[in-house]
């Protein structure tokens, strides 16, 4: 928090918005103590954990000043370096990404987070989606896009790009991390790729429709085959080993459709229910 405090940008008109993301540990305490010695800054509880992006949206809403930077805990990005966003948040700009010049993260968790980029791309369209960070500074009143309730599987990037198409980066520095392990592994990653594609975009059920084309493509080259070979050569199909390999095949794609015909049903079923994206617990300097 003192490195925070001592950077060149911070001044008395500037307030930090700490969330808590439903710890169980003594986060909200210290929090507490800290929110009682400095005015400027202001701490919310969420009642549960609720995952990084919606505890990120937590704190977005609660956000009094027109423009907003968000940082993650782990400090890798130093605060020093929102003076660069903060410069590059020009008029003809609503959004500045911080794109680190060497990530200071493991091999997989690069692929990883170069692979949900790549599908955020390709799945909503978003053509900056490969310098988005959780390193940003934008306008406080994008938020009007997404005011409403969302459900769980929030992504700020995509909402972000609901709102806006006017996007920048600047190169800033990225740390390694000085303690702790990072909350994301590959599974909760793949979830949270999920979660955007079909959170945010038709492009999952696009492909399901056309893995269902490509397999009555299929089916359709299975029967002239069939039919065909006892008729040009004599011999027939052979029986049980192709019997199994094609009924593998089909019974597959129907299961991948259905997961995906799942997916959106998933998500219309909570926004039906009124499945709150976080509950806030508790607040500091209301």
């Amino acid at each position: 928090m003192d490195e925070i405090t001592r950077t060149t940008w911070w001044n008395g008109d500037c307030e930090i918005i700490i969330v808590d993301d439903g710890n169980l540990d003594g986060t909200w305490a210290t929090l507490l103590a800290i929110a009682e010695k400095n005015k400027g800054i202001r701490a919310m509880r969420l009642s549960r954990n609720v995952g990084q992006h919606a505890a990120l949206l937590a704190g977005i809403r609660e956000a009094r000043n027109h423009l907003v930077v968000t940082l993650d805990d782990d400090l890798q990005n130093p605060p020093a370096e929102t003076e660069k966003l903060l410069l590059a948040l020009q008029d003809d700009v609503d959004v500045v990404y911080g794109t680190p010049r060497v990530v200071g993260q493991g091999a997989w968790r690069r692929i990883s987070t170069a692979l949900s980029k790549y599908l955020m791309k390709v799945s909503l369209g978003f053509e900056h989606a490969e310098q988005i960070s959780s390193f940003r500074a934008f306008r406080t009143s994008l938020r009007d896009g997404f005011a409403e309730n969302l459900g769980p599987g929030v992504s700020i990037d995509a909402l972000l790009n609901w709102s806006t198409t006017r996007f920048a980066s600047v190169e800033v520095e990225h740390r390694t991390r000085e303690s702790g392990t990072s909350n994301y592994n590959f599974w909760k990653l793949l979830r949270f790729m999920f979660d955007t594609a079909t959170g945010y975009s038709t492009a999952p059920l696009r492909a399901a429709t056309g893995l269902g084309l490509a397999t009555v493509l299929l089916s359709v080259g299975v029967l002239i085959w069939v039919v065909g070979r006892p008729l040009m050569s004599g011999n027939p199909v052979p029986g049980f080993p192709f019997l199994a390999v094609t009924i593998a095949i089909f019974s597959g794609t129907q299961l991948v459709v259905l997961g995906v015909l799942g997916q959106y049903l998933g998500r219309m079923h909570f926004r039906v229910m009124n499945k709150p994206t976080y509950t806030v617990a508790e607040r500091t300097g209301i």
